[in-house]
């Protein structure tokens, strides 16, 4: 018999109203990703032949925010149930396939639970079930020795079914021929005028197809998230179980319940982090990185043998070997540094190039510039990149060395070897293998000196 192929319906329709928020419940993060998506990239390891999403409030904005996946997308106008929510994609699902009904709110989905699931429903209903102490507003699973008999909503049981702490996760898992045939058959008759997509049991019982329950003992694998109380211990788990597999991949934390990871964090072998880090989008730290207590860093590669020094801010950068960075240091977009070069406090970087060997320690700002190997800039520098409209480059080449509290004025060069004297406002070339140097105890005012203009880009 050939496996039949795999459609996954997405819920994704609800409004979050206990979220008390603008922004549909679904695009609210974990780990610095959405948590519908984190569902969705659950369901892609899962090799489904078509991914339907049912989504409601928000609309469109939930849409563009998934614009760059291949999702067929149904629209749930009225939120009228489960049942109803599934009804609407009915017409997508193909005939010879089976169908593994997700919920967009469990960000923390196990994919060995689903494949058990889909693996069980070639010619069953499956549902994923768990124990729970507190079992209130759950669906109850009723069964029959193995096999389930109902499920019953919590305002619609009895005070004996009450007592029943095997719940209903509301994911399952059946063949489209069924499902199909089922969908067609419910009704809004129960305490709440709602659709239950749980009604298909009662069908499949009639329809004397078996119905199983697959019991998970991870109970925060199909919690969902209804308000931002849940958004935060959601949050929490999923860093516990980020911090745990570094520690098993042999990165030291300092403190696991004190990291933050919003993306994906790569380390290599005796990677240490301190507390408080935050790592954002695509970071990699190479071998024998070191981060101190309180940095964030952000779609970064820090390459082996670096120091980054505590309380630093590293955003869209490169960051050679056996480099030191920090304390107190940012390093904006655009920044690459070659290997052995030392950042130190309250230095800004944007858009600037630094070769090997290069040094700029203190109080500096270096924008838009290209600075050559074996550089040295003093204290309180700053390149003067900006007129008010228009952004101009420096180049500052080989070994030159940049007194304390010079401006650069760009566009401008600095030779090679070149020394600038301390409190220099450089605004033309300075040649190579010279001392340059700026003195001037006259003010002037230059009347009807206009701003420049912005140059358009062609």
């Amino acid at each position: 018999m050939s496996k039949k192929p795999l459609n996954i319906v997405i819920l994704a329709a609800g409004k979050g109203t206990r979220m008390y928020s603008n922004k549909p419940k679904v695009l609210h993060e974990i780990g610095g990703k959405p948590i519908l998506a984190h569902v969705i990239d659950c369901a892609r390891t899962l090799n489904p032949q078509k991914m339907i999403v049912v989504y409601g409030y928000g609309g469109e904005i939930v849409r563009e925010a998934f614009a760059h996946e291949t999702i067929t997308w149904v629209n749930q106008a009225e939120q009228l149930g489960t049942g109803h929510a599934v009804q609407q994609a009915a017409p997508y699902l193909d005939d010879d396939a089976k169908t593994l009904i997700m919920l967009g709110d469990v960000p923390l989905v196990d994919k060995e639970a689903c494949v058990s699931l889909i693996a069980s429903a070639a010619n069953k209903l499956a549902i994923l079930s768990f124990n729970k102490a507190d079992p209130t507003g759950y669906g109850r699973i009723v069964r029959n020795n193995d096999l389930v008999t109902a499920i019953v909503e919590h305002k619609d049981a009895t005070e004996a079914q009450h007592k029943i702490t095997e719940v209903n996760t509301g994911i399952m898992a059946m063949p489209n021929v069924y499902l199909k045939n089922w969908l067609s058959r419910i009704s809004n008759n129960n305490a709440q005028g709602e659709y239950y997509l749980t009604d298909i049991v009662e069908f499949a019982v009639l329809d004397k197809v078996d119905v199983i329950a697959e019991i998970t003992q991870d109970e925060w694998s199909v919690t969902g998230i209804n308000s931002k109380v849940d958004l935060s211990q959601i949050e929490r788990i999923y860093q516990s179980r980020v911090a745990q597999k570094l520690l098993q991949m042999g990165v030291a934390l300092k403190d696991p319940d004190r990291l933050d990871v919003r993306g994906i964090l790569s380390c290599g072998r005796d990677v240490e982090i301190d507390v408080n880090c935050v790592f954002e989008g695509n970071v990699s730290l190479g071998d024998n990185v070191k981060i101190a207590a309180n940095c964030i860093i952000k779609n970064a590669t820090i390459a082996a043998n670096t120091q980054i020094a505590p309380f630093t801010h590293i955003d869209d950068a490169v960051v050679g070997e056996n480099s030191r960075i920090g304390p107190y240091a940012r390093l904006r977009p655009g920044t690459l540094l070659e290997s052995d070069t030392h950042i130190g406090n309250f230095v800004e970087l944007k858009n600037v190039q630094v070769d090997i060997g290069s040094k700029i320690n203190h109080l500096s700002y270096v924008g838009d510039s290209t600075v050559g190997k074996n550089v040295n800039i003093g204290a309180g520098t700053i390149t003067c990149n900006y007129d008010g409209a228009n952004k101009f480059r420096t180049v500052i080449e080989d070994g030159a060395f940049i007194g304390s509290d010079s401006q650069l004025i760009a566009p401008v060069t600095i030779g090679k070897n070149a020394t600038i004297a301390a409190g220099s406002t450089i605004t033309k070339d300075a040649p190579a293998d010279a001392l340059t140097f700026c003195r001037s105890k006259e003010q002037k005012t230059i009347v009807g000196w206009k701003r420049p203009q912005k140059i358009k880009k062609v």
